[in-house]
């Protein structure tokens, strides 16, 4: 206990004020991510920047940027995703099971504000190509740590309310950023690096305070419990949950079920690496590898429905609908700003519906969009010159719908799926597991898409439409709901042999049953009792036996510590 700070918000806080508290400070690392993401945006359109990183010239007849080497310009942004972010969701992750989430934050916070320092100094492309990658494996590093921290100490029902406030101020940060940059570029001198310099400098700023305060903060109980720290773990998950009153027991449960599930893991498992988890060895009926294949395809999914295909197109439609340049920077910091908005309405109804439903409805309405979009585009171009501002507008209104609906849904989704389905003993690793699959799908579309829409133009839109249809199919088949269950829970789930979620359901459901030491907090609410005696469970006791996530080694006593002593 001695090693739990005075200064730690958790002698301080309890139950909705510490858990606000552990709330914003990983609002303000999500809001570092976004921040990072939408600056390179105005940046890449910068004169002073193009002419010094030596891939573009000013052109003073358009007075615009002409881009001379395209590959050196996506390459720039390309290398932030990979190796950058790639290669530090694999650091924090295995940082993060071993050293704990807080001591990550800190090592990844320093690590950025090395990165940006770089950025906003850099003199030459090689330059920013070197602060680029480091500053990605900064990142890289609090997106693998900061959703698995923010989902270990959230309660189970409103965890997804938990995460979902948080990437509202991820699209804050992409906001901020826009029009930092748009303040800047009014610059008096056109001319200047400070245009460029100061909106990249200007993360800096979140982070030193991210550094400065993360320590004050409450570690993750289960990662504490995991390392045997249970009376530090237990003190955090009391003042998380309350002891008094209608609380009273919750804490309780809920720590039983952690110990019950590291111990389970224990006997289940003995995966560790990153390899071992890729091809499920020692995994068991943890099928861990099965997990890891739904995270990084849940995220490369993310980027094909659309999202980047509109980052990137979306302007061409404000051009072909008559938009002057000058007013096309205001319609776009308008879009941004719809789209943070969006973010709220998930918010609302991420542990209303499920992670299953907001995927659903997402899908169907963005893929509407992109269809609409892309017809619209196509009639805008060949409209009269009378009809074309009205065409060019309806698509205008698709464009921001689609990233209303994006907000609204798959924005979250796929950062809070992998941060809550793996075990505890590799749940960190997991979760970079899902940062691979963004960074995958980040670097693929900044070099692939441009070349797609040189050649295929706005039937590109109808590539992503054809995406959101198939991702309807995929999250039917393949992905279980995890809405209003504990994380504990998760390993239940996913104990089932076959990929389908109507089989994972009926093997959950007959595991619950079969080992009720599991699902305390999430069956009994405020109650702790022993199944075998009914007696109430006292803080401390032992690790209840015959426990597994084989149905048919359970029914025939295989499970118990009997049958495994014997079979040794």
């Amino acid at each position: 206990m001695e090693r739990i700070g005075k200064w730690n918000v958790a002698r301080r806080y309890e139950k909705r004020s510490l858990l606000i508290a552990v709330n914003c400070v990983a609002a303000l690392s999500i809001f570092f991510f976004g921040y990072d993401q939408g600056v390179m945006g105005g940046v890449n359109t910068n004169r002073h920047y193009a002419e010094t990183m030596g891939f573009g010239h000013w052109d003073e007849k358009v007075g615009l940027v002409v881009i001379d080497k395209t590959l050196l310009q996506g390459g720039i942004v390309a290398v932030y995703y990979l190796p950058g972010t790639l290669y530090g969701c694999f650091l924090g992750g295995w940082f993060g099971d071993k050293y704990g989430r807080i001591n990550t934050i800190f090592v990844a916070s320093i690590w950025a504000i090395v990165g940006a320092t770089l950025q906003c100094s850099a003199q030459n492309a090689n330059w920013m190509f070197c602060a680029r990658v480091l500053n990605g494996i900064g990142t890289g590093i609090l997106n693998a740590i900061t959703p698995v921290w923010a989902t270990e100490t959230a309660e189970h029902t409103s965890r997804g309310q938990f995460v979902a406030i948080e990437f509202t101020l991820n699209i804050f940060g992409v906001v901020a950023a826009y029009w930092i940059e748009f303040g800047t570029s009014k610059y008096h001198i056109a001319t200047s690096s400070f245009i460029w310099r100061f909106p990249i400098a200007f993360q800096i700023a979140p982070l030193i305070v991210l550094a400065g305060v993360v320590y004050f903060m409450p570690e993750s109980p289960r990662w504490l419990i995991k390392m045997g720290r249970e009376e530090e773990g237990r003190y955090i998950l009391g003042r998380l949950r309350g002891e008094t009153g209608e609380d009273e027991g919750k804490a309780e449960a809920e720590f039983q079920d952690i110990r019950n599930n590291v111990e389970l893991e224990r006997k289940t498992s003995k995966q560790q690496s990153y390899f071992a988890m890729f091809f499920g060895i020692g995994a068991g009926k943890l099928h861990t590898a099965r997990r890891v294949q739904l995270v990084i395809w849940l995220q490369i999914l993310q980027e094909w429905i659309g999202i980047a295909g509109i980052t990137i197109y979306g302007p061409v439609i404000f051009t072909i609908a008559g938009i002057s340049p000058n007013d096309r920077l205001w319609v776009a910091g308008l879009n941004d700003i719809t789209y943070m908005l969006a973010t709220l309405l998930c918010v609302f109804t991420l542990d209303r519906i499920g992670r299953r439903w907001t995927l659903y409805w997402g899908s169907v309405g963005q893929g509407i969009c992109m269809f609409v979009a892309g017809g619209l585009a196509k009639a805008t171009q060949e409209a009269s010159e009378g009809n074309k501002k009205g065409v060019g507008g309806a698509a205008t209104f698709f464009v921001f719908l689609f990233t209303a609906i994006f907000g609204a849904t798959w924005l979250t989704v796929p950062w809070l799926y992998p941060a809550e389905i793996f075990p505890l003993q590799v749940r960190a690793k997991g979760n970079a597991w899902g940062v691979v699959g963004w960074s995958i799908g980040n670097g693929w579309t900044v070099l692939l898409l441009p070349t797609m829409f040189e050649k295929m133009g706005e039937r590109s839109l109808y590539v992503f439409g054809g995406v959101n249809v198939l991702t309807i199919l995929t999250t039917w088949a393949f992905y279980p709901e995890t809405n209003q269950r504990t994380l504990e829970e998760m390993n239940l789930v996913f104990a089932s042999d076959s990929w389908f979620t109507w089989e994972a359901e009926k093997n959950y459901a007959i595991l619950k049953e079969q080992n009720p030491e599991l699902v305390q907090a999430a069956q009994r609410g405020n109650s702790v009792i022993d199944p075998e005696t009914g007696a109430a469970v006292r803080k401390g006791s032992l690790v209840p036996r015959n426990l597994s996530l084989d149905t048919k080694a359970l029914a025939n006593g295989e499970g118990s510590d009997e049958y495994v002593e014997k079979k040794l």
